[in-house]
């Protein structure tokens, strides 16, 4: 079998949530980063495993770079399974899907599905479809030891419901027609 060589990797179409693509948001540690989480479905088997393959060339290049030699051998890893993290009322998270955590210090090209720039809050939310480039890269930082993805580039690939709890206007309201005793209202 032949070792991955390249760690940057395009995926198939995948869900954002907690979207910070426009606007940069602080982090934990105080940094302002731009960031996504990036749900990926069990079936895809093709981006998970050019996020496996991109991880162990991380892993490889990290070694000789950031581990003296060696793949330690408790790594954080950056693929977390969906089915078993739960929330405060024991549900899965994200059911069906595998998710990880992608951010990046400078803001991320962002395009729709005709290779056009995209600025629009409207158009990049919690809930869309895209196709994200990633790159993974080994890390040695305070006594950790892990493997994660930066943020390259998202193409949004088509409209989903919001996640997080929102739902939009004309979802909320049906047309409303005014009577005589509304008149008075106004």
């Amino acid at each position: 079998m032949t070792k991955p060589t390249t760690t940057k990797l395009i995926t198939n179409t995948v869900r954002l949530s907690f979207v910070h693509l426009l606007e940069p948001a602080e982090t934990l540690a105080g940094d302002m980063k731009y960031s996504t989480q990036i749900l990926i479905p069990k079936s895809d088997t093709v981006t998970l495993g050019k996020i496996e393959n991109a991880i162990e060339a991380a892993k490889e290049i990290a070694k000789a770079k950031n581990w003296n030699g060696k793949i330690p051998a408790n790594l954080n890893m950056p693929l977390r399974d969906g089915d078993e993290e739960f929330d405060e009322d024991g549900n899965a998270k994200v059911p069906g899907h595998y998710f990880m955590n992608v951010s990046c210090k400078t803001r991320p090209g962002i395009v729709d599905r005709y290779v056009q720039p995209l600025t629009d809050p409207e158009r990049v939310y919690s809930g869309v479809y895209a196709r994200v480039s990633l790159n993974a890269f080994g890390y040695s930082a305070a006594g950790n030891k892990g493997v994660s993805f930066g943020l390259n580039n998202v193409q949004i690939i088509k409209d989903g419901e919001f996640l997080g709890g929102r739902s939009s206007a004309d979802a909320d309201f049906d047309e409303f027609e005014l009577d005589e005793e509304d008149d008075d209202l106004m």
